[in-house]
């Protein structure tokens, strides 16, 4: 990239100078400081009360630290998606949310106040958390930061999204000339959007709510901390565009309007410990393009859209995908995948782009509804465009019963609705150690285009169906396929698909 001097050039002001001088305004509130046990390394911190998001009463949470004193939260109203059907309409629906800083160990108590309690799930199922329950009070304890789901029988909305965050070590400091600083309260700003200077950090404190977009433009060397807030930003509430050396760490976006991060034609991109609610139309979790060398790192998405999608082309962005990694996080997608590869490129047959070299591990998908076959999947490749998506490699991911969907959905596709010409291919995917366990999802699909359009190449590696290990070389009837026991459709342009056990994958 060509960075011009302008790009370079650092704000002169920070805190509330710096505040000011992007035209933006705030009202504090006092911190809370940490409580502390005895027992030393055990603390929690209180975050101040969010300015303008509003609470909901459905939940009584408090934290402690082990054999300290309990403080209560702040339980916040969040707003997610669900679609008629029928209708396709967007049904808003209410749920709760809460958010604690802690070290050491903390012990947690959640009430739900409505009462009737039978059950208390705690996920994501894979952290084998088994809370006490006395009448409509659940308590547990945690070790280490944790988002969690707390859901009291069964129900899907009106649940807790708790977000236990590790303590801020050396956080920003306001009046440092290179820090943009946002404390405790609301920060608005006139037309909404906060372009962030090369060498700048904004960090958002505990507490404080920014209802602006935030642009990384043209710039280089960049960061966003905190454990505060974006809240009804108007388009992306994150752009990082034409940028280089971009971390995102610890913010909880809400309501965003057309996506939570887009990462565009950028390259070296850290995405840490992000939350993100939304329940408006397009309201994606973290949708890249054309980008280089991006890392999503222990997130919580649950959207209102693809919680996941790695795209090359589109609008006046242009260029392959590569070394995209996603790991250690949690995704929930009410409409859509969780999981979205490859549906927008360049149709232009001169100028085909790729999507390749694209890692996920150790993910748990909790949740997919989607009523439109053509946008089912948890785990969704989809190339369009002329996209060829390649070198891709899937190692623990963990799906729990979701409500409407597919496990798999891979398609070399023509989509009118959004393509202009159909993609290239799907080649070399290896996904090893995927469990789904439940009931609800439907045949998955593997389906190339035609000769010319064809998936190959396909590995599946200790797939587990609800404690079943599909496998082509046994435990199945002789004239069965073992894409039977999942259950999927490949058809004829889907070529060397293995299923495998552990052991003979490592024969190979």
């Amino acid at each position: 990239m060509n960075w011009s001097p302008s790009r370079r050039t650092a704000l002169t002001a920070a805190g509330a100078a710096a505040a000011s001088a992007t035209g933006l305004v705030g009202t504090a509130r006092a911190a809370t400081p940490a409580a502390k046990s005895d027992t030393t390394g055990d603390s929690v911190v209180i975050h101040p009360t969010l300015a303008s998001v509003p609470l909901n009463t459905a939940f009584t949470v408090k934290v402690r630290p082990a054999g300290g004193t309990w403080q209560k939260l702040d339980a916040y109203l969040v707003k997610l998606a669900q679609i008629d059907p029928l209708t396709g309409r967007n049904q808003a629906q209410s749920s709760s949310m809460a958010a604690f800083d802690f070290s050491g160990t903390v012990e947690v108590e959640v009430t739900y106040n409505p009462g009737g309690v039978e059950k208390v799930r705690i996920r994501p199922d894979s952290y084998g958390i088994t809370p006490e329950v006395l009448g409509s009070t659940a308590r547990f304890t945690l070790d280490r930061p944790r988002n969690l789901v707390i859901q009291v029988n069964d129900k899907i909305f009106d649940c807790l999204h708790l977000l236990a965050n590790p303590v801020e070590q050396n956080p920003p400091k306001q009046g440092d000339p290179k820090v943009i600083y946002f404390g405790p309260g609301l920060h608005t700003h006139p037309d909404r959007t906060l372009k962030v200077p090369s060498g700048t950090t904004v960090h958002l404190a505990a507490g404080a709510v920014l209802t602006s977009n935030v642009v990384f433009e043209g710039v280089e060397n960049c960061r966003l901390t905190g454990h505060g807030v974006i809240d009804n930003a108007t388009g992306g509430a994150i752009l990082v565009h034409d940028a280089e050396n971009v971390h995102v760490d610890g913010i909880t976006v809400l309501n965003p309007r057309y996506g939570t991060i887009t990462v565009a034609e950028s390259q070296n991109v850290a995405i840490s410990n992000l939350r993100s609610f939304s329940q408006q139309g397009w309201g994606d979790g973290i949708d890249i393009f054309c980008a280089d060398n991006v890392t999503i790192d222990g997130c919580f998405l649950r959207n209102s859209d693809d919680c996941i999608a790695l795209y090359t082309h589109r609008w006046d962005w242009y260029g392959d995908t590569r070394n995209i990694t996603v790991k250690n996080s949690t995704l929930w997608a009410d409409v859509a995948h969780p999981i979205n590869i490859g549906t927008h490129g360049n149709p232009d047959p001169n100028a085909p782009e790729v999507l390749e070299n694209l890692r996920f591990e150790n993910i748990d998908i909790l949740d997919h509804r989607e009523p439109q076959m053509l946008y089912q999947g948890c785990i969704a490749i989809n190339p369009g465009d002329g996209n060829l998506v390649r070198n891709v490699k899937v190692d623990n991911i963990r799906v729990e019963d979701i409500r409407w969907g597919q496990l798999i959905h891979m398609r070399v596709t023509f989509n009118p609705k959004w393509n202009e010409a159909a993609g290239r291919g799907i080649e070399n995917v290896h996904i090893k150690d995927l469990t789904y366990t439940g009931t609800h999802a439907g045949t998955s699909l593997l389906i190339g285009l035609d000769a010319d359009h064809v998936i190959k190449d396909i590995t599946f590696e200790n797939l587990v169906i609800n404690g079943r290990v599909i496998r082509d070389s046994g435990g199945k009837p002789n004239w069965y396929l073992a894409s039977d026991g999942v259950p999927m459709f490949a058809n004829d342009h889907a070529h060397n698909l293995r299923f495998l056990t552990t052991e003979e994958a490592a024969a190979q």
